[in-house]
């Protein structure tokens, strides 16, 4: 179940996001088929995704994986519920990567690649594939885990789940800088921390501090003005993310620096340099 965090910091319970498929499902006209293993098995998901007891969500993805192995999100809960290691992670990760391969077949993938996630369908692999990734950079196999995000845009460039976010932390923090500039330009309208402040660091590695770093530092510190006392550590930093964040304020500026303060600390000088712009207007706000 999800959790949303109100103004006056009341908890509110949301569904989990990945019920609202089933409704899309009917909606487009898909309705169950009775005789179809698979689909039998992601019904089972939705009600398992709805159920708020642990033990009731494992028991029905185990119930899934018994009418059709081929169920990629029963692997996902899985991993996600019941790994008690990264390695069994990755494990039943993989294993609702290959589920979600085989229910999707190569004939799909050969012809719906490009728009992916669109089709409802393909979102079980995706998720099985996202997981996998993620662990696979958490047990330092880097290369593995950015060939999956890359694999997954052009699977699905529009990128639903938010996939360059990840990526282009993954490239900065491995110095696959030429890289980085490309999926930057690839996604330049994006709007997000990650975007700008990955602009502004990449324009200071390749030009110092002269005029362009100059004026991608100023963008990023304008469309987030919290980032820079969170990268120096003049603000503290809690220990774990948030799970929602607004663009622009402190839930962004928290989740950015938890990522990206060690590829920042790598760079010489790159901090100080981005701090002389917010000491420039904190000293000008003084003066006026």
């Amino acid at each position: 179940m999800g959790k949303f965090n109100t103004d006056d910091d009341n908890i509110i319970d949301l569904p989990d996001p990945r019920t609202r498929e089933r409704i899309l499902g009917q909606l487009s006209g898909a309705a169950p088929d009775a005789d179809d293993a698979l689909q039998q098995a992601q019904e089972l998901m939705y009600d398992s995704w709805e159920t708020p007891d642990p033990v009731e969500r494992i028991e029905l993805a185990e119930q899934a994986l018994e009418i059709s192995p081929d169920c990629a999100d029963a692997w996902v809960l899985l991993a996600e519920e019941t790994a008690e290691s990264l390695e069994q992670a990755i494990e039943f990760y993989q294993k609702g990567l290959e589920a979600g391969e085989r229910a999707l077949g190569a004939e799909m993938f050969a012809e719906d690649a490009g728009r992916f996630w669109g089709i409802l369908q393909t979102r079980p692999y995706m998720r099985a594939r996202e997981g996998l990734a993620n662990c696979l950079w958490e047990v330092k196999k880097y290369d593995d885990a950015i060939n999956h995000y890359k694999a997954m845009l052009e699977l699905n460039p529009v990128d639903n789940q938010g996939i360059r976010h990840i990526l282009i932390t993954c490239l900065m923090s491995t110095r696959q800088y030429a890289a980085a500039w490309e999926l930057i330009n690839k996604y330049e309208e994006d709007f997000m921390a990650e975007w700008a402040y990955s602009r502004a660091l990449l324009s200071f590695i390749e030009n110092g501090d002269n005029p362009e770093s100059r004026q991608h530092r100023a963008r990023a510190i304008t469309q987030n003005k919290h980032i820079p006392a969170y990268l120096s550590g003049r603000r503290k930093l809690p220990s774990i993310p948030y799970e929602y964040i607004q663009v622009g304020d402190k839930t962004e500026a928290v989740n950015f620096a938890l990522e990206n303060r060690e590829v920042w600390r790598a760079i010489p000088g790159a901090i100080s340099w981005l701090m002389k712009e917010t000491d420039k207007k904190r000293r000008n706000r003084k003066r006026s």
